[in-house]
């Protein structure tokens, strides 16, 4: 029996390459464990450089175990070791084997299984809610972006593959979809000609055990309005949307290649609003990209203030080599200057927020039963998908994975409080 231990790092979309990596592991031959391991796994992101660091650090950190004798072997895989096929190598000869981010059948080889096509998942962490990658690579061309460089073109899973998924992880005990890609409304188009995201999440709905559908990681331009329709009217699909939008400044959203004017996003913005009314919107934005003067940062805090997103992340701009923008833009503005600007944006939100939550104090909701210590339910609404969104504490008994009706009487920013309902 081969015993394995894995690591992975970055984003829900290397937890899910992991998961099919060990799913096509046999079960009599390969185990997980936490001591006396023969390989030590390692997923890694290279997205940006907070990212790159972690993995870079895991990995020598992978080796200093494998010189105490913790584990035989060292293995390091995705987008870290295909972003830099050579240099790491050459850096931690230590490690025993390298692989890139679309290398999951030369792993099984290694490891000494056959390849096969699997739709199954190897669950390594079981709760309510699985993510369900509908695609890998991206065809946009973002100027600041290296992940259609590290992950190549946009590539459609097969609609019916992605139902037998489903299904599976229903059978598990998932209650709830969470449908990313690098984007999600892109899906279809490689495959059927044209976009299918729309007829994928009906399909899924239709699975008996799942609960909920959430859709992730959805580029604003020509967005699929069946999909606004979709949200209005079918129960299953969460009124919650993340729309990563970046900017609103004509000048930085055409540094960037978005490929959208602010006119177009102030429209699009009010077209979900009115037509999934109640609809909670996450987006995510970027401070200090080039050509981000004063003028165009004060018309993003005037944005956000406009449009309440009742979600918002943000990162400062960080310089990624090989990408458009390292290649024709300077990276002028200081560091401090970024952090300024966006203490500015999340201290700005996070009234946004508060006022948010305040407005759901008094309301029943139904939530979701993620984890359950000492009489403390950790839960969520549709309106929040776990590790990006605040939770909801709620006191009692609950078992994880199971539904329960709350009334909210309490919030902070970001956390709600509740009791249970009736």
């Amino acid at each position: 029996m081969t015993r394995l231990k894995t690591i992975t790092l970055g984003c829900s979309k290397n937890s899910v390459d992991t998961e099919h990596l060990l799913a096509q592991l046999p079960a009599d031959s390969f185990c997980l464990a936490e001591e006396d391991i023969d390989c030590l796994l390692v997923n890694t992101c290279g997205f940006i450089g907070d990212a790159k660091e972690e993995s870079v650090n895991a990995i020598l950190e992978a080796v200093e175990a494998k010189k105490r004798g913790e584990t035989k072997k060292v293995v390091v895989f995705g987008c870290l070791s295909q972003r830099y096929a050579k240099e790491l190598p050459a850096e931690i000869p230590e490690v025993d084997a390298w692989f890139g981010a679309r290398d999951l059948d030369p792993i099984v080889r290694y490891l000494g299984a056959t390849p096969r096509k699997c739709t199954d998942r190897f669950i390594t962490v079981p709760r309510g809610y699985a993510y369900l990658k509908i695609s890998e690579g991206c065809d946009r061309r973002c100027s600041y972006c290296a992940i259609p460089y590290i992950r190549g073109a946009h590539r459609s899973v097969p609609m019916e593959d992605l139902v037998l998924e489903a299904r599976s992880l229903a059978g598990k005990g998932v209650r709830e979809l969470i449908l990313i890609a690098q984007d999600t409304t892109w899906y279809g188009l490689d495959l059927y000609g044209r976009r299918a995201l729309a007829e994928l999440v009906a399909r899924l709905s239709e699975i008996e055990g799942i609960e909920w559908i959430r859709i992730h990681y959805s580029y604003p331009a020509d967005f699929p309005e069946d999909v606004l329709e979709l949200m209005a009217n079918n129960p299953k699909v969460c009124k919650y949307l993340d729309i990563p939008l970046q900017h609103i400044s004509d000048v930085v959203l055409d540094k960037m290649h978005r490929h959208v004017t602010s006119a177009w996003t102030r429209d699009l913005v009010h077209r979900m609003r009115e037509r999934i009314p109640g609809v909670v919107l996450r987006t995510t934005m970027i401070v200090g990209h080039p050509g981000e003067g004063p003028e165009e940062f004060e018309e993003l805090l005037d944005f956000v203030r406009e449009a309440r997103f009742e979600r918002l992340g943000a990162f400062t701009y960080s310089e990624e080599e090989g990408t458009f923008g390292a290649l024709n833009f300077r990276d002028d503005i200081p560091e401090e200057v970024k952090a300024d600007r966006l203490d500015r944006l999340m201290n700005t939100q996070r009234e946004i927020s508060m006022e948010f939550n305040r407005s759901r104090i008094g309301k029943t909701e139904k939530v979701l039963v993620d984890d359950v210590a000492d009489g403390i339910l950790v839960c969520r609404s549709q309106y929040e998908s776990p590790e990006v969104d605040g939770e909801i504490i709620v006191k009692g008994n609950a078992a994880p994975g199971s539904f329960i009706n709350v009334k909210i009487n309490g919030c902070d920013d970001y956390d709600l409080t509740a009791g249970i309902a009736g």
